[in-house]
C-alpha cells in the first residue's frame, strides 16, 4: 500500500505539472515544472522526504532505462543531425565545460558556506569557554570555607 501511494503522489505531481504546462502562454517543459513543484513541496515540508523515498530511489538507480526512447529517437532522425554534427559537438563541448564550471563554483560555495558557520560556531563555543573559564578563575579568587569548592 506505502509504494502505490508513493507512484500516486509522483504521478499527481506530473499530471499537476502538465495542466500548469497547458495553462501557461508560453512552452516549458512539464518535467521541468515538476521537478520545480516537487522543490516548492519539499522546501516547504507539505511533502517530506519519506514520502516518495522508496519509488524514487526506484527510479533513480533505473534512470539509464528511460534514456532508450531517446537514444532510439535520435537513431530515427539520423539524417537530420548528420548535417549539424559540428555544432552538436560544439554545444557538447561547451555545455561541459559549463556544467563543471558551475559544480565548481557551487563546490567552493558551499565549503565557504560551512567553513564559516563552522568558525562562528567554534567562535562562540570559544567565547563561552572563555566565559566559563573566567567565572572558575574569580571562584577560585574568592576565600572559600574548608574542603569545599565552588563553580559557577
Amino acid at each position: 500500500m506505502k509504494i502505490i501511494c508513493q507512484i500516486g503522489i509522483i504521478f499527481t505531481l506530473c499530471w499537476v505539472s502538465e495542466i500548469v504546462e497547458a495553462l501557461l502562454p508560453f512552452s516549458f517543459p512539464a518535467s521541468v515544472i515538476g521537478m520545480i513543484l516537487l522543490f516548492v513541496l519539499l522546501a516547504l515540508r507539505a511533502l517530506k522526504v519519506e514520502h516518495i523515498r522508496e519509488k524514487s530511489d526506484f527510479l533513480l538507480s533505473n534512470m539509464a532505462f528511460f534514456f532508450i526512447p531517446a537514444g532510439v529517437s535520435i537513431i530515427n532522425y539520423f539524417d537530420v543531425l548528420a548535417g549539424n554534427v559540428g555544432k552538436l559537438l560544439l554545444i557538447c563541448f561547451l555545455t561541459t565545460i559549463l556544467t563543471f564550471a558551475v559544480t565548481a563554483w557551487t563546490v567552493r560555495g558551499v565549503l565557504f558556506l560551512m567553513n564559516r558557520k563552522q568558525a562562528e560556531s567554534a567562535g562562540n563555543a570559544k567565547e563561552g569557554a572563555e566565559r566559563s573559564g573566567a567565572r572558575e578563575i574569580r571562584a577560585a579568587e574568592r576565600p572559600e570555607e574548608e574542603g569545599r569548592k565552588e563553580y559557577v
